[in-house]
């Protein structure tokens, strides 16, 4: 047995203790130190910040601002604990609108390192320097703004100096730490200095314009590559669109109005890491659970495999509606309505992804600059890096297969003729959620029906009818295309047109995959906008012979309870068995064979972090994909040339028709430059 505790009375830790104890909090490594050292920069107005450091931060830390200054008679309180000039009330505290507000930070630091602050006020004669360790207060020179050492980090806490890393491991944190600041405050400049060398400057913005000097901040900081693999964003919420002029500004949003700005990048241009994804609420950059399962929700069914997004996105809204004194370092915030949030975003960058680039990038410049760098898909110009993943195609044949049978028996699709198409019409809801055999013809049917009778509904289209191959009247027409004419038809697979800048490949089960996907999800939300059936449509679901009993967690009994309906709609029946046992009565039909334990486990877990409307659109997503990749028209059939050009219109016309269900490419550019490579003509 343990010991018998001594009894030790209770009395109060002194300051000093005090102090380092807040430092273990707030200072983690000397980035830590940089980041709250750059907020009381930004926080005093200054628009040009520099950055000094020696051995990575660890011998020192110099910022330099040319901000408001601090006056001399308070400079003795900037080391006091809990001093501050950022808020003076509750009020304040609940609508913070800086990036520091504790008055904690620099009394912590100075309790952990040698510290002194420089500072000249605004309409002051003399700058004055104080002595974190002595108080001392004397004259000196500098011009307005100030100036913070910190010298010896974690002089008097030896053992937390152990644990940090080498020095340019620490200096790469520190570079990143201002690379968040520059991210959010295009009109300020950095500079980073190391050992006496420059090692990152970011030039301020001098544009007023708020979206142009942002690009070109975001151009300097991630890079050329990052702007011309994004799209722009700007959404707001029905309050904030009803502000008129300049986007909203805190004088002008209502209560609940929220605005989400910035870029987010095409699918091409995921990475297999998380590292290009930065969330800014308020201008303070933070890591949050809803924002970033809201980016990655838009981005569901046009990324492939694992891949990660990447994206800069902005949140302007009331400092009354987020709680950002939630973590010592405040990267951490927590929002008042989070679901309003979450919708938010997500709409905002659905939104924007849903436009096909087939339809609008018709500059040969744009064409091959999608996914540049290691980290990216390949892009519309690779096309030996273009196809499927693991040399499959999309029906899983081998890409080396044999040539000769092109084409099998199968007939080729009647695009004119309106036939009665097999399976369950996407009308009727209720047949909807069934389970049915795969069609195979009837949903290409329902996909191509109106196809010739309306080829080209779009902007600047004229015709009524697909063009010949060779038709000299309408040559300028097939030119104005976005993917061009199509020319042929390749192993019966691949669609090859011709457009003004070259070849364009398009993989036609994939296209056609994703037309006949958002042709069913929007059908399905006009039904149920219209109120074609009075209850909510349920996915068919099995009894259980025998229920399948679990040990569920206080948590996952209580989601079970609040969200039975929820649960009955995605065809699962879930109910207490005991004060801590859930059955699983009933599965998803489709799910039958599944682990039914493990299932309720995932969804419940998913219900109580996220939005259940979120979850129902997900799993009606995913049985809709399900039914399109069945439905769509298949590898080895034969199509006409007026079949294939009915297919590009479609695709133009079609919201995220650039991939997949599964987040494949459904089409690739190769440029006229890329084929004279090729052949090595012009050298």
């Amino acid at each position: 047995m343990p010991p018998h505790p001594l009894r030790r009375p209770i009395r109060e830790l002194p300051d000093e203790l005090i102090s380092q104890i807040a430092a273990g909090e707030v200072v983690e490594r000397p980035a830590s130190v940089v980041r709250e050292l750059v907020d009381n920069a930004l926080d005093a107005g200054a628009t040009q910040i520099t950055v000094r450091l020696l051995a990575g931060g660890v011998r020192l830390i110099s910022v330099e601002d040319d901000g408001l200054g601090i006056q001399p008679d308070e400079l003795p309180l900037a080391f006091r604990r809990h001093a501050t000039s950022k808020i003076g009330n509750l009020q304040d505290l609940e609508s913070v609108a800086t990036m520091g507000f504790r008055g904690e930070a620099l009394a912590a630091i100075n309790s952990i390192a040698d510290c002194a602050i420089l500072s000249r006020a605004s309409g002051q004669s003399a700058a004055h320097l104080l002595d974190g360790r002595t108080g001392e207060l004397k004259p000196v020179a500098r011009n307005q703004g100030t100036t913070v050492e910190v010298k010896e980090l974690f002089y008097s806490t030896p053992a937390r100096r152990k644990f940090l890393k080498t020095d340019a491991t620490e200096l790469a944190h520190c570079i990143e730490s201002v690379r968040r600041h520059a991210l959010a405050r295009p009109d300020v400049g950095f500079a980073i200095w190391h050992e006496g060398k420059l090692v990152e400057q970011w030039r301020r913005c001098e544009d007023p314009a708020l979206v142009t000097s942002l690009n070109q901040r975001l151009a300097d900081v991630l890079g050329a590559d990052f702007i011309a693999q994004s799209i722009a964003v700007d959404w707001r919420s029905a309050s904030a669109a009803r502000a008129q002029g300049e986007p909203s500004t805190e004088s002008n949003q209502g209560p609940s109005a929220l605005r989400v700005w910035g870029r987010v990048g095409i699918p091409d241009a995921a990475r297999a890491r998380a590292d290009q994804q930065f969330c800014y609420v308020n201008g303070r950059f933070v890591r949050d659970k809803v924002l970033t399962h809201a980016a990655r929700s838009a981005y569901e069914d046009v990324l492939h495999g694992h891949r990660q997004p990447i994206y800069a996105l902005y949140l302007a809204m009331d400092p009354a509606r987020v709680d950002v004194n939630v973590h010592p370092t405040k990267i951490e915030v927590r929002f008042r309505d989070s679901r309003e949030v979450h919708q938010g975003v997500r709409h905002a960058v659905e939104d924007t992804l849903a436009a096909p680039r087939a339809g609008t990038a018709t500059d040969p410049g744009n064409a091959g600059a999608q996914g540049n760098g290691p980290d990216t898909a390949s892009s519309p110009g690779a096309i030996g890096q273009a196809g499927s993943p693991n040399g499959l195609s999309v029906d899983g044949h081998m890409k080396n297969r044999a040539v000769a049978p092109m084409y099998s028996a199968q007939p080729a699709i009647n695009f004119g003729a309106r036939t009665e198409p097999l399976g369950h019409r996407v009308s009727d809801i209720g047949m909807l959620w069934q389970p049915s055999a795969s069609p195979q013809g009837g949903w290409a049917a329902e996909g191509f029906a109106q196809v010739k009778e309306e080829p080209a509904q779009r902007a600047g289209d004229t015709e009524q009818n697909p063009l010949p191959p060779n038709h000299p009247a309408h040559e300028d027409t097939a030119q104005a295309w976005p993917l061009g004419r199509a020319i042929a038809q390749l192993q019966g697979i691949y669609i090859l047109a011709e457009n003004t800048q070259g070849l364009v490949i398009v993989d036609m089960h994939a296209a056609h995959e994703r037309i006949v996907y958002e042709r069913l999800k929007n059908q399905l939300a006009q039904q149920t906008a219209e109120g074609a059936s009075n209850t909510v449509a349920q996915l068919s679901s099995q009894p259980l012979l025998i229920p399948a009993t679990f040990a569920a967690t206080p948590s996952e009994v209580a989601t079970a309870e609040a969200h039975f309906t929820t649960l009955q709609t995605l065809g699962l029946e879930i109910s207490p068995f005991s004060p801590k046992t859930l059955a699983v009565r009933a599965v998803p039909t489709s799910l039958a064979q599944g682990d039914a334990v493990e299932l309720a486990r995932s969804v419940l877990a998913e219900l109580a972090q996220h939005d259940a409307s979120t979850v129902i659109q997900r799993a009606q997503n995913e049985l809709l994909a399900t039914m399109a990749c069945h439905g769509a028209v298949r590898a080895n059939r034969k199509l006409t040339i007026e079949e294939m050009n009915a297919l590009l219109r479609q695709m133009e016309a079609t919201e995220r028709s650039d991939q997949c269900n599964h987040g494949r490419p459904t089409w690739r550019q190769l440029t006229v430059r890329e084929l004279d490579a090729l052949f090595l003509r012009g050298r």
